[in-house]
């Protein structure tokens, strides 16, 4: 079903958001061969420079669909198995029974059981997800520290298991995606970067799109301006910020437009075989990491609309960033949005994130863009 893009609906959506409380955002949204690009607010608070919508941008773990498109074309070429254990492939990170018993797909899809790591990076995030006992502070002792993946690799493994193997619903955790960088390495004898670089970003033919390894964005860029449900007031810019806290699991930078080509290619088959595409949209429930239970794949999930079909995609999130990008299955419709500000919620005395315009604002964005 056709819906043609309403620039005129769009603006106003986009506008919308950052009236709500939003520093700044951008989008484009493609029907076909129509595209729209739009921008509002501004990306520096202090000087007024405004945002466009061709700016870089960290697209936190939006990332994970190209690494987990990177694995899927190892495991084509048979030096991956999908269903081997991880323990057959990095015995030293994940020994004894629990290498045995999770498998590459258990990564994946966040069904390995395995801990998230973030709350022992970040020492005052310990209580996370009791968001009201959690603090800011390690955010900026550790702006410019230079994780170690192993490291961290080694905080969620030896953490207590959030489940068991291949169990439901799976729990979201940047361990798994660490450990498949890790075995990426493995397999190609290069960097993970160089590897997702040269098989995922170049062969969709992104121009704008690239895996940096120091502390800062290349390019024309927005601040990053992060909240922490309100203990951070105003909001403080990360945009500065060393990235190997989650590294080539969620570090990229993209434009909106390179997001949304990405994601036409891979849903396409022009990234990964249509067998390996298929794999990818198998999918699973999965815990969030705002505890919410989703259906999530190999690096993908699904968004569905009313009567008009299933859209495909990933969102992200850094301090102070975010973004999303979604395309319809059959990669005519596509939206991929990125806004300036994270955890702009503030909590209510049981310490929950209370409601705020910017939800409702974002939602209603999101609806026109996809929808029509």
């Amino acid at each position: 079903m056709k819906n043609p893009l309403d620039s005129a609906a769009l603006n106003a959506a986009i506008e919308h958001v950052h009236r709500a409380g939003m520093p700044g955002l951008f989008a484009e949204v493609r029907d076909g061969d129509q595209v729209w690009r739009g921008a509002a607010g501004v990306a520096d608070v202090s000087t007024g420079r405004p945002v466009t919508a061709d700016m870089r941008h960290r697209v936190g773990s939006i990332t994970k669909t190209f690494t987990a498109a990177a694995v899927l074309q190892q495991v084509e070429s048979g030096r991956i198995g999908l269903d081997t254990p991880v323990g057959r492939y990095l015995p030293e990170l994940v020994p004894g029974e629990r290498g045995d018993a999770i498998t590459v797909r258990m990564l994946l899809n966040h069904t390995s059981g395995l801990a998230e790591y973030l709350p022992y990076a970040y020492p005052s995030l310990k209580a996370f997800p009791v968001l009201a006992e959690t603090s800011p502070q390690s955010l900026d002792d550790h702006r410019f520290t230079r994780f170690d993946p192993v490291d961290l690799i080694g905080m969620g493994v030896s953490a207590p298991p959030v489940g068991t193997p291949g169990g439901a619903p799976g729990v979201y955790s940047n361990t798994n995606y660490l450990l498949l960088v890790q075995l990426l390495e493995q397999a190609t004898g290069t960097t993970a970067e160089r590897c997702i670089t040269r098989n995922v970003i170049e062969r969709a033919g992104l121009r704008d799109t690239g895996l940096p390894t120091g502390t800062h964005i290349d390019g024309p860029h927005s601040q990053l301006y992060e909240s922490w449900f309100g203990m951070i007031d105003p909001p403080r810019d990360y945009s500065v910020y060393d990235m190997s806290w989650v590294g080539p699991s969620a570090s990229l930078t993209s434009t909106v437009a390179d997001l949304n080509r990405f994601y036409a290619a891979l849903l396409a088959g022009k990234i990964v075989r249509p067998s390996s595409l298929e794999e990818m949209r198998r999918t699973v429930p999965v815990v969030s990491q705002e505890g919410r239970v989703i259906e999530y794949g190999l690096g993908l999930h699904p968004m569905e609309g009313p009567g008009q079909g299933t859209f495909w995609g990933h969102g992200g999130t850094v301090w102070g960033g975010g973004a999303l990008a979604m395309t319809r299955a059959d990669g005519r419709r596509q939206m991929a949005v990125a806004v300036n500000m994270q955890r702009w919620n503030g909590l209510d005395s049981a310490g929950r994130p209370q409601p705020h315009p910017i939800d409702g604002a974002l939602a209603a964005f999101y609806q026109v863009a996809m929808y029509g």
